[in-house]
């Protein structure tokens, strides 16, 4: 296992850079805690697959080092970097048998015998391969075959890190939930540092100890599942996480107040006097439905029953709102108005959250 240190990390994929536009992979200065489980989020283009590309050494970055405990690995092929790495379509050995697939990283490393049968009936039963062991590799189907590559991704036990790059996508839905949880399980029990690529916030989410948030080639956020929904630090990951995600409604600011359409809305808190463009950000389950004159106008358009809960959907001003209710709640015929849950408001200036004064650091 290995601390990953980003240090002044960027990576353009044009000859002569010359402005921040032209990296895909814009600076980086992080830390990723040794035995930690990471996964990198964001929709596609955001650079996730680039920055694994170049912590796994199949890619030279532009600017800057990448340091696996302390050591400069930046220009270190992969074979010297002592990970394992998963990739987005499966990558196997037609002619092997799946036994020798998943055993073949560990005999390529003068493993003792005993030991690899061990450990590759422990990752076959992980994977649910134990009756395909002799089967030969070709003639199995794709998702059969990416839990081959999984294994041999997860059979070595002395690696540096464990990258994967969406490696559930060809995988049915009812088995990606299964190896998740597996992939989960492997990294309570042994500690490796795994870094998990993909667009899914679920996969995202319920992996994880800590979700690294991209947008547009660099990193917006990196926190636990719940800062990210409570307190999203730009207004991207308040929109990318959450089904459906954070309401962002253009304002300004006022004392202890926002003005939303000339329309003043308690926040509980100053803000100071940023400058910029202010927005309010809420996310549904803090937004509430209400009569009388209190809050901001709303006109009901639907209502969506989801099975465990209802998505209304209001326009504000010109601007769709989603409000999450009960399943068993009623929706009042003369509801004309929203409100906002005071300790669910984030603010923002330029898609920054700013902190409330007397946030602690």
């Amino acid at each position: 296992m290995a601390k990953i240190t980003l240090d002044n990390l960027a990576h353009s994929y044009l000859p002569n850079p010359s402005r921040e536009d032209d990296f895909a992979l814009k600076e980086l200065n992080h830390d990723w805690r040794d035995g930690e489980a990471y996964a990198l989020l964001g929709a596609s283009g955001c650079g996730k697959s680039t920055l694994l590309n170049i912590i796994s050494g199949l890619l030279h970055p532009s600017q800057g080092r990448i340091l696996f405990d302390g050591k400069d690995v930046t220009d270190a092929p992969t074979a010297q970097r002592n990970i394992a790495q998963v990739f987005q379509f499966p990558v196997v050995y037609d002619t092997m048998t799946v036994r020798d697939n998943l055993a073949f990283p560990l005999r390529n490393r003068g493993a003792d015998a005993a030991y690899v049968k061990d450990r590759v009936n422990q990752i076959a039963a992980m994977i649910g391969m134990e009756d395909m062991l002799n089967r030969k590799a070709r003639g199995l189907t794709a998702d059969a075959k990416q839990k081959i590559s999984l294994g041999r991704g997860m059979v070595r036990e002395d690696v540096n890190a464990l990258l994967f790059d969406e490696p559930l996508t060809v995988i049915d839905p009812h088995m990606k939930w299964e190896l998740r949880t597996q992939l989960k399980s492997l990294h309570h029990e042994f500690g490796h540092t795994m870094i998990y690529v993909t667009h899914d916030q679920t996969e995202a989410l319920t992996f994880a100890d800590k979700v690294v948030v991209m947008y547009d080639g660099r990193v917006v956020q990196m926190g636990t599942p719940q800062e990210l929904f409570e307190r999203p630090e730009h207004t991207f990951v308040g929109y990318f996480i959450g089904s459906p995600g954070m309401n962002v409604l253009d304002a300004t600011l006022s004392g202890t107040s926002a003005v939303i359409s000339g329309t003043q809305v308690d926040l509980g808190r100053g803000f100071g006097t940023p400058g910029g463009k202010i927005e309010v950000g809420v996310r549904p389950e803090f937004t509430r439905l209400t009569t009388g004159d209190a809050g901001l106008p709303a006109r009901v358009k639907r209502v969506e029953d989801v099975g465990r809960h209802k998505i209304v959907r209001a326009d504000v001003f010109g601007t769709e709102v989603n409000i999450i209710i009960g399943e068993s709640e009623e929706i009042p015929a003369d509801a004309n108005r929203i409100t906002f849950d005071p300790e669910g408001v984030n603010v923002y200036a330029d898609s920054w959250r700013i902190k409330p004064e007397g946030e602690a650091a």
